[in-house]
């Protein structure tokens, strides 16, 4: 009988965990959102913890599949190895999900206080925890689910997209209740301010995007930009026997588009698979094609520093060529990817690898925004864009276009490009500036600042973007502030945890 009652609690809170992944690319049914944990909120007062674990379990191992695919194709990766970092990453991720619920069900519990008012401020406090906590990781955070629908995500330049989850997890709260009252006729509606408040805040909300959508367009310096897609295959990137062929397919695809004069040509994360740093042919088939092109060139390539002890320290880094072909400068990834780009304690675990091909270990470097002509750069290496404070820095600096340089051939043809490109729309509207994505198998895209992509590309097809960006220096409440509202969450929230602790 127990096992009976625990299974029917399980089966609803694992059906809202995948129907929130159906929301998010791929398919991306974002309208699902706005329901998908109504099976979850309905079932959870008896086992909370449980439940909300349940149902990050099954959300996380829906959306996130394709780690198989980078760790089993590209690192080598024995496939039954494989499955258990994943399923260790899932089962960690899946923890903030059963900390929310279990917080928020105590807090009715032993203090009354509804879901409506204490899950979105939970859920917001613990995305922003998500996204700081062993380096952080927040992918598909609630609010992506809604990159389709500009006129809702038009508030991310208040308070990023915290603000979206918030109100996503509200709605989902308020049609529980409803949901509940309906089951149960007679009882009376307690949650009704909260349907109040969540229907002014949606008309709220959305007032403010059309009005956003429907303002003339932000002016500034007009910059045209072409963006260059290699696809080269990913299993022969790093040979070096295909050097020569890369930086040639870089070149021709860079001159293809006729009758069009590029002021800045962008090429993917290390498209030139050598040190530019170091003299060589190749370097002066890439520094020749500014000169003829009469443009500036952006290119990823792996960088290094001779360090005080004779070593050397490695870099995923982006170089601005001038249109002269002399090197202006360069700029250092920030936020490595942990396990791809350095081994975490690598000193204590000697006998863990990196699942990347490529030349050692990297360093982090420091957000340097590149100098063009008068203007800045801010360039987002790989999966730099789902880190909204990386794109909150480099517009604070005064970069007035976002340059987003990825490799995404890691993830197959899988949803994780698609799930990329979701994210990288945010960092347009949060900042409200242009930004361009050079993705070597795509998708590379063109986004304006109301995170409407302009142009893109297909998966693993060579070809160009052509376009004209605007250098803006418009400041917005989200890129002078940043994360307020989320860290008074988290302040809420730890409040309500000792509250809880107290009432025990």
């Amino acid at each position: 009988m127990v096992r009976s009652r625990v299974l029917t609690d399980m089966v609803p809170a694992a059906v809202s965990g995948l129907l929130l992944a159906l929301s998010f690319p791929l398919p991306g049914l974002s309208f699902l959102a706005w329901i998908a944990l109504v099976p979850l909120l309905l079932v959870m007062s008896r086992r909370p913890f449980l439940c909300g674990y349940v149902c990050g379990v099954s959300f996380f191992a829906a959306s996130l599949y394709w780690l198989n695919i980078v760790m089993v194709t590209y690192g080598r990766l024995h496939p039954f190895l494989s499955l258990v970092a994943y399923l260790l990453l899932v089962f960690y991720l899946a923890l903030f999900f059963a900390a929310a619920a279990w917080l928020a069900c105590r807090l009715k519990e032993r203090a009354g206080y509804p879901l409506a008012l204490t899950l979105p401020v939970i859920w917001v406090a613990l995305e922003l925890l998500r996204g700081v906590l062993l380096t952080g990781f927040p992918w598909v955070l609630l609010g992506y689910s809604q990159h389709d629908n500009l006129a809702m995500i038009q508030s991310a330049d208040l308070f990023g997209v915290y603000g979206v989850s918030g109100l996503l997890v509200l709605a989902n709260c308020v049609a529980a209740a409803l949901v509940g009252w309906f089951s149960e006729r007679g009882r009376r509606f307690r949650e009704g301010r909260y349907a109040v408040v969540l229907a002014l805040l949606l008309v709220v909300n959305v007032a403010y995007g059309t009005w956003k959508l429907q303002s003339p367009p932000l002016q500034g310096e007009t910059l045209p930009l072409l963006v260059a897609q290699g696809n080269i295959d990913q299993s022969l990137k790093w040979a070096p026997e295909t050097q020569f062929s890369t930086v040639d397919t870089y070149r021709t695809l860079s001159t293809s588009a006729k009758g069009f004069s590029p002021g800045l040509v962008v090429w993917p994360e290390t498209a030139t698979p050598f040190y530019l740093q170091d003299d060589s042919v190749l370097r002066q088939m890439v520094l020749s094609l500014p000169r003829a092109l009469d443009a500036y060139l952006l290119t990823g390539s792996p960088a290094y520093d001779l360090k005080p002890d004779g070593s050397y320290a490695y870099f995923n880094s982006a170089f601005l060529v001038a249109a002269n072909g002399r090197l202006l400068g360069r700029s250092d990834k920030v936020h490595l990817v942990p396990f791809g780009e350095y081994v975490p304690f690598g000193q204590f675990l000697p006998f863990i690898d990196k699942l990347v091909y490529g030349i050692g270990d990297f360093s982090a470097g420091t957000i340097t925004p590149l100098e063009l002509n008068g203007s800045s750069l801010g360039v987002l290496v790989c999966y730099e864009a789902i880190f909204p404070e990386l794109a909150r820095a480099y517009a604070k600096a005064g970069s007035s276009l976002l340059i987003n340089i990825t490799n995404d051939a890691w993830f197959g043809k899988s949803s994780a490009p698609h799930q990329h490109l979701a994210m990288a729309r945010f960092r347009a509207v949060e900042n409200r500036r242009w930004l361009a994505r050079a993705a070597n198998t795509g998708i590379s895209a063109l986004i304006d600042p109301n995170g409407e992509v302009v142009a893109r590309t297909a998966l693993f097809e060579k070809g160009v973007l052509t376009g004209s960006v605007q250098l803006l220096n418009e400041g917005t409440l989200y890129t002078r502030f940043g994360d307020v509202v989320p860290t008074v969450f988290l302040v809420v929230s730890l409040v309500w945890l000792w509250q809880v602790r107290l009432r025990r």
